[in-house]
Formats: C-alpha cells, structure tokens, sequence
C-alpha cells in the first residue's frame, strides 16, 4: 500500500510540475485575449460592425469578399451572437458572398483567439490568421460562383441580438464583459493544460511525429478528423498545439486541426444547420474538410 501512495503521489508530482510549467507559458496570453476581446467587445464591436453595413451598395466586387472576411476575424461574436447580426445584415441589403465570408471567418478567429495563438509562436500564429481568412474568402468566393441571383441563408426568425453591455459606466460595462469571458474560457482553458500535462507524462513524443509529423498527407488528414470531435473552445486547444508541435506535430497538421476544430465544434455546427438546411450544411462540412486537408498540406509543403 505504501508503494501504490509513493507512485501516486511521485505521478502526481510530475503532472503539477508539468501543468504549472505550461500554466506559466501561457497564462499572460490568456489574460491578454480576455482583456483585448472585451475591449473590442465593449469600445469597438460596433464600429466593425458598422463598417461591414457601410458596404451595402459599394461595387466592390471580389474586393468585398475580402473586406469581409477580414472584419469577420476582428469581430468578437461567438457564432449565435453572429448569426443574428448576419441576419440582420442581410435584410439591410448585404449580398450573401459577403455575408458567407464573414461568418465563416467569424467562426474560425477572433482578435481574443489571435491573441491566445501567440502562445504557438510568430509562424503558427501567421499561418492561423492567414488560413482563417482565405479560408472565409474561398466561402464567399463559391458562394458567389454557386449561388448568384438565389438565396444561400435562411435568416427566417433572427433577430438583431441586444448587446449586454448596456451599464453607462464604461468601466463596469469593460469589467462585467471579461468577467463574462473569464467565466465561458476558464474552465476549458485549464482542462487544456490540464490534458496537455497528461500527453507530456504519458504520451511518447514519437508518437505524435509518427502520427502528426513530417510532410504526409495522412497527418494532415488525422489532424484535420481529430479536430472536429477535440475542439471545444480556442483558449482549451492552445495548450495541447502547443505541446503537439514540441513532440513533433507539423504545421501543417496544426493548420488543418486549427480549421476544422472551431468550424465543427458542436455548438457552431448546430448554429449552422439552422440557417443552411440540410444540404447546404453538407456542402459547408464537405467545404471545411477539403479546404483543412488542402491548407495543411501546402503549409507543409512551403514550410
């Protein structure tokens, strides 16, 4: 008995050490996606927004799917916040090429999200919010191609949401929000390191190259399926890429896990079925999944 205490308790000494050693690494990161997110949520989501509304009627052309696809990432909606902006963006006239690429891009990336992958380093981080935003202008690109002159979405019964930073304060409206976002990531982001802690102790490094490294397809493929049921939320996920990319797991099967987790993630799909319907919920999935495995393979084979 008192050897199975000794091994538990040396376990479990290991396990502390790992997760604080990666709590230190990552938490300044955290804490200044939480700042930053409800900063822009509460001084500057509205002029984002504002500026996506200011397109309506610009002959912008292909310009426009670009345009969107970036204020997509910079705003800080998760996916049912911004399917009621869309919503409504879409009754004020905004054509369904735009509105494709911006929520598309809003579910994959955030500014609070960019600043969580700085943890990964300057070329994860680059390939993240490059990807993040062709990945939503290829979206409203087929959108446009495909569906030109008939309806993609089907925003029936949305309504514009009402904002919850309401208090006259400024302070406390800044406060009251990243309370809000401490409370919806903390959990996840400590079970990241949590199981990121695990993986060092008990997985062998070789067995994440072997599974996730060198240049082949079929890492990228692995990466890119284990995405969909692992994702739950983006602060959760950086611990785990972080330590995945140190035992040897390539860019490019980051790139592809780092696509198709926010872009399955339970909730967002079921978001995404409401104002799709069933067969263009298909396509959209068919979508995430060839466009992961296609940038993961590209990524490793530029870098």
């Amino acid at each position: 008995m008192a050897e199975l205490w000794e091994i538990l308790h040396r376990e479990f000494v290991y396990l502390w050490y790992y997760f604080t050693l990666q709590l230190r690494q990552i938490f300044p990161y955290w804490v200044l996606g939480m700042v930053l997110g409800s900063a822009i949520s509460v001084f500057a989501k509205d002029r984002i927004h504002n500026a996506f509304r200011s397109l309506q009627g610009k002959r912008l052309g292909l310009v426009g799917i670009g345009v969107a696809s970036a204020l997509g990432i910079a705003s800080p909606l998760c996916m049912y916040g911004t399917i009621p902006l869309a919503a409504s963006f879409s009754r004020s006239g905004i054509q369904d090429d735009w509105l494709a690429a911006f929520m598309m891009s809003s579910i994959l990336l955030n500014p609070q999200l960019i600043l969580y992958s700085a943890a990964l380093g300057s070329t994860a981080l680059a390939v993240r919010v490059v990807s993040c935003f062709f990945c939503g202008a290829a979206a409203g690109l087929l959108v446009r191609a495909f569906y030109r002159g008939r309806p993609f979405f089907n925003f029936s019964g949305f309504e514009e949401p009402q904002s919850r930073d309401t208090d006259p304060n400024p302070l406390w409206r800044f406060l009251k929000n990243l309370g809000r976002n401490v409370k919806a990531t903390g959990a996840y982001f400590l079970l990241g390191i949590a199981l990121s802690a695990l993986f060092q102790r008990y997985v062998p490094a070789q067995a994440m190259t072997a599974l996730f490294g060198g240049n082949e397809a079929f890492g990228v493929l692995m990466a890119a399926t284990i995405g969909v049921p692992l994702y739950a939320c983006g602060g959760g996920t950086i611990p785990l890429l972080q330590q995945w990319l140190l035992d040897g797991m390539s860019l490019g099967s980051a790139a592809a896990f780092m696509l198709t987790g926010p872009a399955t993630k339970i909730t967002n799909l079921g978001a995404v079925k409401i104002v799709l319907g069933m067969g263009r919920f298909l396509l959209y999935l068919a979508f995430v999944m060839a466009f992961s495995f296609l940038t993961g393979c590209v990524v490793n084979a530029i870098l």
